[in-house]
């Protein structure tokens, strides 16, 4: 944790002294362990991923409907040791998988968390992430993660620095999906339908920016492999109270947006993975934040809206 070098921002910070660029300190700190339904269907599945939501993100996205946990500060310390028995359970909650959201800043500790369950686990381990991913850090993922779960956002370096504050974004991100494609393979699936292995490409139609959206289709289907990855193509954009300073992303996408980009992933070949429909922008896909599981066994689900 000291001169830290784990993510593509390299801020060297002394995380024992001071919080690095992503906020986290040298302890791990975790929001929210339980069940959770609202991923694509063969993450969630009928009971649930496993979901553990981590403190601080090195992105900055505006847009953010984590903004509480991500730049918000919330979250609690724990343990190496307890963060292992937050997997198993949640293992034992029925998780079809355990599910690392915005993990990147703790992974030295989470795969110390691994390696003490490894034996028990006999679930698959979800990467939940950005997409903004140092070539180190997937380094040391291989062999625990099962199943990548990136965002690419966005294309051009002028819309990625006004609304993530990250002009490198796509020369990151497109280099770690690259990476994690090759580590992992080609997406498998068990006999309930649920990703066993492989990478699901998550892409969020933004106001205004469905020709962005379009270009970086148009990269996916030129340079990685056509049965290499699912596509998550999602129109679940709401504005946020960070999107203020932003007014021409002040409200939803339209349908002829989404339509347009939907339209041009078809006509690309990339027909394996999930659409959206346009009423899929809601608050119930943002979970509530209130440490839910990170002390205990806690709530079981937040299925209540199923």
């Amino acid at each position: 944790m000291a001169e830290c070098r784990l993510c593509p921002r390299r801020c060297g910070a002394d995380r024992a002294v001071r919080p690095g660029f992503c906020g986290a300190g040298a302890s791990l700190r975790v929001a929210r362990a339980a069940l959770h339904l609202w991923e694509e269907p063969c993450i969630s599945g009928k009971r649930g991923s496993g979901t553990v939501f981590f403190s601080g993100c090195t992105l900055k996205c505006c847009f953010c409907q984590n903004a509480k946990i991500s730049t918000g500060d919330f979250g609690a310390e724990i343990t190496v040791e307890r963060l292992a028995e937050i997997f198993l359970e949640l293992q034992e909650q029925g998780a079809h998988n355990i599910n690392l959201v915005t993990a990147d800043p703790y992974v030295p500790q989470i795969i110390e968390a691994l390696d003490r369950v490894r034996d028990r686990l006999q679930v698959p381990i979800v990467y939940n992430c950005g997409g903004y991913e140092s070539p180190e850090i997937l380094d040391m993922l291989k062999g625990y993660v099962d199943v990548y779960l990136p965002d690419l956002k966005f294309m051009d370096e002028e819309l990625s620095a006004r609304y993530l504050k990250a002009p490198d974004y796509f020369a990151v991100a497109s280099k770690a999906i690259e990476a994690m494609i090759a580590q992992v393979g080609a997406p498998q699936y068990d006999e309930e339908g649920m990703m066993v292995k492989g990478v699901m490409i998550r892409h969020l139609v933004m106001p205004g920016a469905k020709e962005d959206s379009k270009q970086l289709l148009h990269w996916m289907a030129k340079h990685l492999p056509k049965d290499g990855f699912r596509l998550s193509l999602m129109s679940q954009f709401a504005p946020t109270p960070g999107c203020e300073t932003f007014p021409e992303i002040k409200r939803r996408v339209t349908t002829y947006e989404y339509r347009q980009v939907l339209e041009t992933a078809l006509s690309l070949g990339l027909e394996e993975g999930y659409q959206q429909y346009r009423t899929s922008a809601k608050e119930e896909y943002t979970p509530p934040f209130e440490l839910q599981g990170v002390f205990g066994k806690g709530e079981p689900s937040d299925m209540a809206g199923e």
